[in-house]
């Protein structure tokens, strides 16, 4: 009896795939369905988390202040608790922002000049805890020298909700997805098994080991679980730049994450769950057909 070859290995386990065509691409369907879902589960999370200005209250002080006077203001507010950076924007750093936000309709604004810049100076104070933003809130309002206070409290709670909600949900849809994509992959291997039982019952015979023998059948489990991650990752690369090009415009508060940031763990989490999928899967057909 010949030794283990990963030629022949990877032959039979091609051949296993092609003799089994449609649950190989019910397998591989299903696992990249599931796959796609955790990404974008992932995507949505890590976004969510990325929009730090919806943690952000921001201030406006008093028109005819002097600059003495501001930066006590600034020197309050860093002391208040819950407010964990206040950062200071001049009015003129105001309006050179105004202009680039308008892009090509910034000549609407040269008229406006440092002379005549109507904008006052703005804190942006970042705060960490939601549960005492309301306090943090009241005590600005109520400070000398804060003409108005800004923030997107509503926004900030209806998104946290809304995570909390698509969290759950994702959570529950990919443990019926994890389920029945192992349980297609069982299947799709124990027709392998079946369809060479006679030829496994003659190695048994003449005494070739159980990695000889279990070898084809789990390299079958691991492809299905790599083409499921290629398959996958474009997949999920399409559609993360899909949306990020109809909504980002709109909503410009929105600050996505760079697919690029994350490209390389996402293949690379793709990879090491498909291939943890399909040796699992493998494994389990394994454990009956290929009794001792």
């Amino acid at each position: 009896m010949r030794r283990f070859s990963l030629k022949y290995a990877l032959s039979q386990a091609f051949q296993g795939l092609w003799r089994n065509g449609v649950m190989s691409f019910a397998s591989i369907a299903v696992l990249m369905s599931c796959l796609v879902v955790i990404g974008g589960l992932l995507n949505i999370n890590l976004n969510l988390n990325s929009l730090g200005n919806l943690n952000q209250i921001v201030v406006f002080v008093n028109e005819d202040m002097t600059e003495e006077d501001i930066v006590a203001v600034g020197e309050k507010i860093a002391s208040l608790d819950n407010a964990d950076t206040a950062e200071r924007i001049t009015k003129d750093e105001a309006l050179r922002q105004l202009k680039a936000q308008a892009g090509d309709k910034q000549d609407a604004y040269d008229y406006i000049t440092d002379e005549n810049n109507p904008l006052v100076d703005e804190f942006v104070i970042s705060y960490s805890d939601p549960a005492k933003v309301v306090d943090l809130d009241y005590a600005l309002k109520h400070m000398d020298g804060i003409a108005k206070v800004n923030n997107r409290l509503d926004l900030a709670s209806q998104l946290e909700s809304f995570r909390s909600g698509v969290l759950m949900i994702f959570v529950w849809f990919l443990a019926v997805l994890i389920i029945v994509t192992v349980f297609i992959i069982v299947n799709t291997i124990k027709l392998s098994v079946y369809s060479r039982r006679h030829e496994i019952t003659v190695m048994r015979y003449v005494g070739a080991t159980g990695m000889f023998i279990a070898a084809p059948f789990i390299l079958e489990g691991i492809i299905i679980g790599i083409f499921s991650a290629i398959l996958s990752y474009f997949l999920e690369w399409y559609a993360y730049y899909y949306v990020e090009q109809k909504i980002s415009s709109d909503l410009q508060m929105i600050s996505f994450v760079g697919f690029s940031e994350v490209s390389g763990y996402v293949l690379g989490g793709f990879i090491a769950l498909g291939i943890l999928t399909g040796i699992v899967g493998s494994l389990l057909s394994l454990r009956k057909y290929l009794k001792a």
